[in-house]
């Protein structure tokens, strides 16, 4: 975030990886507002996905009877070649349901290993695959490969075996690309990757639904990690390449539009339609704004709430208390580190251990668990306001799935307002991302007053999107 008018250097880490998941021109990498998508609960997906039930590969199952060329025949292979398997067969059935044209299976499948030597690397797609850490879509030759040496394993270490298949149902989605006649060579990078997150979205739900072969995927802990690895493949510096693969925001988005909307909402993937979706939102770094960072003190709470008070007024407005959390407050469990009273209608804040959500780690990783930033901790403090909202409004501010949701919903909606003139405070490029990467993480911004959340980070996710994208009025009337 950054002060209106007020320009200012601030010293950060700023974390690049370069070009560890970049990929040839031929190739696309992985680890490079549409109206009903928020109004189903993945709970429901047919009656028959598990909010608690097992997750990853299905155990007594025979692997699938493919081989990748220079694989080693080893675990992380085999998962891959049973994932491709999985989704081949799906696509298979699926394809002219949704799409004109015909389908092709993907020809063949290589592995390398990224640690190997330079004359022990293979060529994939007519480069060399000396240290590229990548999955990736081989247009002209019609195949998939990954890198078995980094990125399979962090994948797996950091996120679950799913987010492998995740990966690789991306990868599958842009085979289907030219086939089904929804992208050419002038197709934007952009818009390429949208429809891939998409389409891997339809197979994710294909599998939460029970119905892959070799995996099983809940919808707490399963899906919370395949979106969490979807948030560590975006794009740091949105904007800044023509190669463009989208915000966590963005890819969060198109992963929840294909898991609950289908192929067919895929499709409406447009240049146009990303456009709209983006609004008024920032989606690249102004010169300066790359390491921008407001401090989380007193100073820029009051900045918050003199916004939150113009866009969001209340007939009542609550007072701040900036010296803790709330600590006496009847029948309501206080919340960290920033806590509502609806007793004396009061928002109390532990500033320091806000300041330490925004800091986070400055660890550099391959694959970041957490995106943190000013905007982590600010959202969660934004969340105890609109906890005020709704007693303002005489709303029930009790329950995960009612208020928690709409709490998150509502913070969205205002998050959206910071990218309007007129305020004190200015959304930069990289909040929504924190924002996203705390909601998934802890889901605070996403509680109840008493900081009760539904163990779904997708439906947190869904919650704030839905906000961000359809304002105030849709929070009110989706979570009664």
């Amino acid at each position: 975030m950054r002060k209106v008018r007020v320009r200012a250097v601030f010293a950060a880490v700023l974390l690049v990886l370069g070009t560890a998941l970049t990929g040839c021109e031929a190739v696309q990498d992985a680890a490079e507002g549409l109206a009903d998508s928020t109004m189903q609960n993945p709970f429901e997906v047919n009656g028959s996905s598990s909010s608690t039930g097992p997750n990853g590969p299905r155990e007594g199952v025979p692997d699938a009877p493919l081989t990748a060329v220079n694989g080693d025949g080893g675990p992380l292979d085999t998962l891959a070649l049973n994932a491709l398997s999985d989704l081949q067969k799906f696509w298979a059935t699926e394809f002219n349901s949704n799409f004109s044209g015909s389908f092709r299976t993907v020809t063949g499948f290589m592995s390398w290993d990224s640690t190997a030597a330079r004359s022990e690397a293979p060529e994939f797609c007519r480069e060399t695959t000396f240290q590229q850490i990548n999955a990736a879509y081989c247009t002209g030759d019609h195949i998939i490969g990954w890198d078995r040496g980094i990125l399979l394993p962090e994948l797996e270490r950091k996120f679950g075996s799913m987010a492998i298949v995740m990966v690789l149902a991306h990868e599958y989605g842009h085979a289907l690309q030219g086939q089904a006649g929804l992208a050419d060579h002038l197709t934007p990078t952009l818009v390429l990757e949208q429809q891939a997150d998409c389409l891997a979205g339809v197979f994710l739900r294909h599998v939460a639904e029970g119905d892959s072969p070799h995996f099983t995927l809940n919808t707490t802990d399963g899906l919370n990690s395949v979106l969490g690895a979807t948030i560590a493949v975006r794009d740091q510096e949105p904007g800044r390449s023509p190669h463009e693969h989208g915000s966590a925001f963005e890819r969060v988005t198109a992963v929840q539009i294909g898991y609950t909307d289908g192929a067919s909402v895929c499709k409406k993937i447009t240049r146009g339609e990303i456009e709209q979706r983006r609004g008024t939102l920032p989606t690249s770094f102004q010169p300066g704004e790359e390491i921008v960072q407001l401090d989380v003190d007193v100073n820029s709470l009051e900045l918050i709430a003199q916004d939150l008070a113009r866009t969001f007024p209340l007939s009542e407005p609550p007072s701040y208390d900036y010296g803790g959390v709330t600590r006496r407050c009847p029948n309501v469990t206080v919340t960290q580190p920033v806590s509502y009273c609806p007793s004396t209608n009061t928002v109390g804040a532990d500033v320091s251990e806000l300041a330490k959500r925004a800091r986070g780690s400055y660890t550099i990783e391959l694959l970041p668990l957490e995106v943190t930033g000013d905007y982590n901790a600010f959202v969660v403090f934004v969340s105890r306001y609109m906890v005020a909202l709704q007693q303002d409004r005489q709303l029930a501010l009790t329950g995960a799935e009612t208020a928690g949701l709409r709490t998150a919903c509502l913070s969205g909606a205002f998050t959206t307002t910071l990218s309007e003139p007129g305020g004190a405070v200015r959304l930069s490029a990289g909040d929504l991302d924190e924002a996203v990467s705390g909601l998934l993480s802890d889901g605070l911004a996403a509680s109840d007053v008493n900081g009760e959340t539904v163990p779904s980070g997708y439906l947190r996710l869904e919650a704030f999107r839905a906000g961000v994208l359809d304002g105030e009025a849709h929070c009110l009337t989706a979570y009664r």
